[in-house]
This record gives structure tokens, C-alpha cells and sequence, in this order.
């Protein structure tokens, strides 16, 4: 699947945040900025992978239907953490502070980045091989 390997190829360098300099603006807008894309691709995955479930009821949903919907199917899944994601996501990308990116940066590395990592392991896990085939 297409989509499970962007995830999986944008998280790997998304891993790499916590060997950065997070004094350094640019480093931190950076991991902002990848955030942002590995959100994307998180809930674009599990939009498609609920498709593939039979579960048409947010086909052309929003992020936040997506995620709650995923939390119903998915006993694995996070949801209150994804919609502080989204929130955070949402938040940086209409105002930018230098300290609340650095702090974001922050809960992106302590958070977020092993979240995504759980998501990677339990769709590997539930779904293993069908991932090559849909």
C-alpha cells in the first residue's frame, strides 16, 4: 500500500528529530514541518484503511472524523492523542511563535514521534501482508 509506505518512509527521518539542535530555529521548523506532513499521512492512511474495512461513513471526511471514526474501529489507536495532533497542527500552522514551536518541537519528539511509531507497528501487526496487496 502506497500510503502505508509514504508514512512509513517520512517517519523515518521525522525519528531523526531527537538528535537535532532545538536551539536552532531553522532545525525547529523543520520538525514542525515534517510533523505536519507525518500527520497528514497518518490520517490519510487511516482514512484509506477504513475504506478498505467497508467503512464508507467518512470516505470524504475530515481529519477529525477520520480519527474518531478510527478510534471506534481500531482498539490500538490513540484518538485523544491524534486530536491533540490536529489541534497542534492546526494551531502552527496559522500562527508562528518561536517558543510554542519550540515547545512543540518538544512533544513532537516525546509524543507524537512514538505515536506514530505505535501506528506503524499495529497496522504491520493487524493487517501483516495484505499492507503488499490494497
Amino acid at each position: 500500500m502506497k500510503k502505508f509506505e509514504n508514512y512509513v518512509s517520512n517517519l523515518r527521518v521525522l525519528e531523526q528529530a531527537n538528535k537535532e539542535d532545538l536551539n536552532n530555529e531553522f532545525i525547529i521548523s523543520g520538525i514542525v514541518d515534517k510533523f505536519s506532513i507525518q500527520f497528514e499521512l497518518g490520517w490519510k492512511l487511516l482514512k484509506a484503511l477504513l475504506t478498505y474495512e467497508g467503512n464508507k461513513t467518512f470516505a470524504t471526511g475530515s481529519p477529525r472524523g477520520i480519527i474518531k471514526e478510527a478510534y471506534t474501529v481500531y482498539p490500538f489507536f490513540d484518538g485523544e492523542l491524534w486530536l491533540e495532533m490536529l489541534k497542534d497542527r492546526n494551531d502552527m500552522a496559522h500562527v508562528y511563535d518561536g517558543n510554542a514551536a519550540k515547545k512543540l518541537a518538544i512533544r513532537i519528539i516525546k509524543e507524537y514521534v512514538p505515536q506514530f511509531i505505535n501506528l506503524e507497528k499495529e497496522i504491520t501487526t493487524y493487517y501483516g501482508d495484505i499492507l503488499k496487496t490494497i
